[in-house]
């Protein structure tokens, strides 16, 4: 199996396979400094797209190949360009979800390990205290502010490691330095999903997400299936899906006792326990991949 160890002295991968073995593939370049390209190894011919047997245009079975630059029919062409240096490589903002957890290409879903379960969690925007711009009630109405602080209480975290006071929302400590929480939100739902611009035409998409621009460094995020009260207000509902901008921080911390991280779909997972927390942002090495001429 591979490791990283045997990628030392390498100045290229290839992953030959489908979207998947790219993906996995970018697991192991978690320091963003090793260019990859992807071979589609079984991609759907152009015979069958016209064939009038084919009801479906698109073969499930078959790897779309949306981040192959090459396929088994034409790799013989393109292993040349890259190699002497006439291919497009770009570079590719990924997720940074935990210093010990690998960065993902696509997207992340965070919930809990059954999916008839509710999935909760409290989440906000991490600012440095000092700063009198990022108080709650620059984004968050009073009305709201105190909503949020009575309804939620149970679901608070514990003194010794939070404190709360009358201009901040919760505050809580990263690398020795306080930071507030703004925004902070309570939520009851089936999860969270999180992409790149690079997973935003995957899962996001179907899920309802936004369509982001290919060159963006912003995130995106979409509560899944959000159970929301009716008194709580349009700027609860408003926070469903939006966008993480560059220099911007998501904490998330987790009220369900189980959950899990599923990182660029299935086969990667990390477990949650009750008041874990996970800190989302684009500041993980971007990853240097070939890909398809525009």
């Amino acid at each position: 199996e591979l490791d990283r160890q045997h990628l030392a002295d390498v100045d290229l991968v290839i992953a030959v396979g489908g979207d998947g073995t790219v993906l996995s593939a970018c697991h192991f370049l978690d320091h963003g400094t090793i260019p990859l390209l992807g071979v589609n190894s079984d991609p759907i011919s152009l015979e069958d797209t016209m064939s009038n047997s084919i009801k479906k245009k698109s073969d499930e079975r078959r790897s779309h190949g949306a981040l192959c630059m090459a396929t088994s029919h034409n790799m013989h062409e393109v292993i040349p360009e890259v190699l002497y240096g006439g291919a497009k490589v770009s570079s590719r903002t990924r997720i940074q979800f935990g210093n010990k957890l690998v960065p993902a290409l696509n997207d992340i879903l965070i919930c809990n390990p059954s999916p008839a379960a509710v999935s909760r969690f409290r989440m906000g925007w991490l600012q440095p205290v000092d700063d009198p711009q990022n108080r709650m009630q620059d984004s968050f109405s009073e009305r709201d502010y105190n909503y949020f602080q009575s309804s939620f209480n149970e679901n608070s975290l514990s003194p010794q490691k939070h404190t709360t006071n009358e201009h901040y929302g919760t505050v809580t400590r990263f690398g020795g330095l306080p930071f507030d929480i703004a925004r902070s939100l309570n939520v009851w739902s089936s999860g969270l999903w999180v992409c790149t611009s690079t997973g935003s035409s995957a899962a996001m998409h179907a899920a309802g997400g936004m369509d982001m621009d290919g060159d963006t460094s912003d995130l995106q995020y979409l509560i899944r299936e959000h159970m929301i009260e009716a008194r709580a207000g349009k700027e609860v509902s408003d926070m469903n899906n939006k966008l993480i901008h560059e220099g911007e921080q998501v904490h998330i911390r987790w009220n369900s006792q189980k959950g899990r991280i599923f990182i660029d779909g299935s086969h990667l997972v990390h477990n949650l326990d009750l008041g874990d927390e996970i800190l989302i942002n684009n500041k993980a090495p971007p990853i240097q991949i070939f890909t398809k001429a525009d």
